[in-house]
């Protein structure tokens, strides 16, 4: 009886234990090596409809700085958030992407608009957002831990190249290159925080 009692309690662990592994063999996993909170904002999107944090708490979004008038790494940086974009709905990850201006004096919604349309931007989980002043755009930048400043004596900007991974929480878990995107990390990483 003894005998039957401990192999019938052997096999219970034995299935516990390869439900277990079996469960854990599923899911990506995900390091984080950033624990910034992401401070408010309510600005507008290309459209002209409102975007807050409120409105991402509860998703897990991209993030990325970028401004139309820029004539070097944005337009790149844009094409690979695009790809990347497309990644996404490949493997159905449902998750946010925000690229903030940081020229919003000059980037209008319909500049944004533009802008976007020329590297087939899917509006549906992709905003362009604007409508805040330059020290905004400095204080903004600051929650990323990089800076978002004119350059002196030209149009153009000092800003990261990073892509930010935000999560539920609207905490700055990750950056990778946003020049030479490590597109299976990311996707492996959404997947982790989105299952």
């Amino acid at each position: 009886m003894k005998k039957k009692r401990w192999r019938f309690k052997a096999m219970i662990f034995a299935m516990i234990f390869s439900l277990l592994a079996l469960s854990s063999c599923g899911k990506p996993k995900f390091e984080a090596t950033y624990d910034w909170p992401m401070k408010e904002f309510s600005y507008i999107n290309q459209d002209k409809k409102q975007v807050s944090l409120a409105d991402l708490k509860g998703k897990v979004w991209l993030a990325n700085f970028i401004f139309t008038n820029c004539e070097t790494v944005c337009p790149p940086m844009t094409a690979n958030m695009a790809r990347l974009q497309q990644k996404m709905a490949e493997e159905k990850i449902d998750a946010q992407i925000v690229s903030f201006s940081v020229d919003p004096e000059r980037d209008t919604p319909e500049t944004l608009k533009e802008f976007a349309n020329k590297f087939q931007a899917d509006f549906s989980n992709w905003h362009f957002l604007t409508g805040y002043s330059e020290e905004e755009t400095k204080e903004l930048a600051k929650a990323f831990k990089t800076l978002a400043e004119a350059e002196p004596g030209t149009d153009q900007f000092f800003h990261s190249t990073k892509i930010f991974l935000i999560n539920e929480d609207g905490i700055i878990v990750k950056g990778y290159n946003g020049l030479d995107v490590p597109y299976d990390e990311i996707i492996s990483d959404l997947k982790a925080l989105t299952k």
